[in-house]
């Protein structure tokens, strides 16, 4: 090693400007992670201004979102094969669009600490709807990471009795290290909703002369409502602890004059896996008003002085494995590993006070008696093989079998397959996907019991197969997806609002293609979904969704990044479930079709260096000839036209 003389070194008292060379800094990364054994997959840091008015209306969830109007309110994706599976506790299903859960958590590499702060806002002092975004990730060394984020809607709705809270935060971490490997979370959510059960007569909305005698404007909060004083709420936490261990062995690099050690790189072979995985929800369905309470539900069985539910759940999962890894030798292609998953759930419902007593003129007697508090243990073994290296093709196959408890017999085979090759200049992928379920039915729909609603069911296990695939040509701006299932045993909501199982077979067919259209400044981005369902009584759809969105992209002053354009989002008529407040569910109807309606919005988006902002005109064409019917979910409209702001910006310190 050569050291420099004093005389070599810079003065500090020079007058020449010594040029000192910038350290680089490696680019942020970001990753999510799969259950059951937390594997790896690239995610995205969210800073991009194209389209960022669409974090601000119902078309950024879904090009066919059934919802009750108000933004962040119950929904359910009536894109089929985007919809998930229903949860263990079925009342987060209407908000799953607004959590945060495994699949969706970011975790990050950012080398120096990011803060991402938005803000957005829209309409008057009475139905304003603001939404705050706070995250933040650093590093405390090169291979471990912290973080934390929170995301606040307030909307007090554009009809009455419509407002909703939503509140969540969480904090995470990771460390990736040779050896160690962790990943967490811990996450919390706090939901309130005040619920309306729809609009008294939807002429308010689609021909206000006719119900308010020749006056045709209308004060949206001045429409009455079939529940004026009633509550949804749900509260819970999930924390989630992925770690890994990994065993094998340096692989040195020499200097080939000297052959001396240079470098050396940890080469695993093995993990040990362990996952724990706890999480609890709460809900509660409050309504003060007796008379409304006994006119708007068809039964009444615990109270007639209006109601107070609650209903609970809590769970414990841990996962064990061992993997064998991918890429530590020439002939080690792929990896493999062996897990089990054992579980235990308890549920806890509103006590039966009223069974064996002589009943109150308006009571009904309960249908089911249901235990108060239930405990179950369930235990899984499964098998997952994956390659996840290679530019060729890439896989992933996991199956999982029950063997104790309510799980016993469960089957779940799920798998994936990718593969790329260069046309044109370009890389282009095919992928295919398949899954194989056969699922015992969750305790809640089985067995209920509460104001209006109490079942006791003997539901068999569902069974469910799809197969499909994907075509991705990125220089065409061309992706094209073809999907088919078929549901055997399925459950569904039936038009009394209690859950049923069909007995036969449904089968869903679906394509969606998704075109772009680029010439310099003009772009025309479209999906179009075309779907059919065998069963529209039992799974109603939407044939045909539509998001087409016409903008225009250029530079102000070498600086300011412009979108400018309008965007639509339409679906076809079809018999759309019915919203039930008291279970936040949604279930079937024959009596109302929703859709044929465009939903539009002006928008113009900005990026100035760190910062990106937007103004939008949304649902700008609500009194356009034949677009008063905007209902998607039957007796709740959507928001009417409104200006909507917001702002983000990147701290990157």
């Amino acid at each position: 090693m050569c050291i420099p003389t004093i005389a070599q070194m810079p003065s500090q008292s020079s007058s020449k400007t010594t040029k000192v060379k910038k350290q680089r800094v490696e680019p942020s990364v970001a990753w999510s992670v799969s259950e059951p054994l937390g594997l790896h997959y690239p995610s995205t840091i969210d800073t991009i201004h194209l389209d960022y008015h669409l974090t601000m209306v119902p078309t950024g969830v879904s090009d066919a979102w059934l919802t009750t109007g108000n933004y962040g309110a119950p929904g359910q994706n009536q894109i089929f094969m985007e919809r998930p599976l229903a949860s263990k506790f079925f009342f987060e299903d209407a908000i799953e669009a607004w959590m945060h859960n495994t699949a969706t958590m970011r975790y990050y590499n950012t080398r120096i600490p990011m803060t991402l702060l938005s803000h957005s806002t829209g309409g008057d002092k009475y139905s304003n709807l603001d939404r705050t975004k706070f995250e933040f990730s650093g590093n405390v060394d090169r291979k471990t990471q912290v973080g934390a984020g929170l995301d606040y809607i307030y909307s007090k709705g554009s009809y009455d009795a419509q407002a909703d809270k939503d509140f969540t935060w969480r904090l995470f971490g990771s460390h990736m290290g040779d050896r160690y490997e962790m990943q967490t979370f811990f996450n919390h959510y706090n939901y309130t909703t005040k619920e309306s059960g729809g609009i008294t007569d939807d002429r308010y909305i689609t021909d206000p002369a006719e119900v308010q005698g020749g006056e045709t404007k209308v004060d949206n909060k001045s429409i009455p409502t079939l529940l004026s004083n009633a509550h949804s709420h749900l509260e819970g936490s999930q924390l989630w602890l992925n770690q890994r261990y990994k065993v094998g062995f340096y692989r040195y690099r020499r200097d080939s004059v000297t052959d001396t050690i240079i470098d050396r790189t940890y080469v695993p072979v093995t993990s040990f896996i362990w996952t724990l995985d706890f999480k609890h929800g709460k809900h509660q369905f409050l309504n003060s008003i007796a008379s409304q309470d006994q006119s708007f539900f068809d039964y009444t069985y615990l109270s007639l002085n209006g109601t107070s539910d609650e209903t609970s759940y809590w769970r414990l999962r841990n996962t064990v494995g061992v993997s064998m890894l991918e890429g530590f030798n020439k002939y080690a292609k792929f990896g493999f590993s062996v897990y089990g998953t054992h579980e235990v759930r308890r549920y806890t419902q509103a006590i039966d006070t009223v069974s064996g007593t002589v009943l109150p003129d308006g009571l009904e007697a309960l249908p089911a008696i249901v235990p108060h508090r239930v405990t179950q243990n369930l235990l899984w073994v499964g098998g997952q093989l994956t390659k996840q290296r290679g530019s060729v093709l890439r896989y992933n196959a996991t199956a999982q079998f029950g063997v104790l408890g309510e799980a016993a017999g469960e089957v779940d085979l799920t798998g994936d397959l990718v593969t790329r090759f260069r046309m044109l200049g370009d890389t282009v992928s095919i992928r295919g996907y398949s899954y194989f379920k056969n699922l015992a039915v969750p305790y809640l729909l089985k067995h209920y019991v509460s104001n209006h609603y109490a079942w006791e069911n003997d539901f068999s296990k569902t069974k469910r197969v799809r197969v499909g695939g994907e075509l991705d040509i990125p220089h065409s701006w061309t992706n094209i997806n073809v999907g088919y299932e078929t549901l055997n045993d399925y459950i569904y909501w039936d038009a009394n609002g209690l859950p049923a199982q069909h007995s036969g077979a449904i089968h869903v067919l679906s394509a969606r293609l998704r075109q772009g259209l680029h010439f310099k400044a003009f772009n025309w981005d479209n999906s179009v979904t075309l779907q059919t369902s065998s069963n529209e009584q039992v799974l109603p759809l939407p044939k045909f969704a539509v998001y087409s969105n016409l903008y225009a992209t250029f530079i102000i002053a070498h600086v300011l990044h412009v979108q400018m354009g309008v965007d639509c989002n339409y679906y076809t008529k079809y018999y759309a479930p019915a919203y039930n407040p008291a279970t936040m569910t949604f279930h079937g109807q024959q009596e109302q079709e929703c859709g044929n309606f465009a939903l539009m919005n002006l928008y113009a988006n900005f990026r100035m260096k760190q910062a990106r902002f937007f103004v939008a005109w949304n649902h700008f064409n609500q009194k356009f000839k034949g677009g008063t019917a905007y209902f998607a979910t039957p007796h709740y409209p959507l928001n009417p036209a409104r200006l909507q702001v917001g702002v983000s910006v990147n701290f990157v310190n």
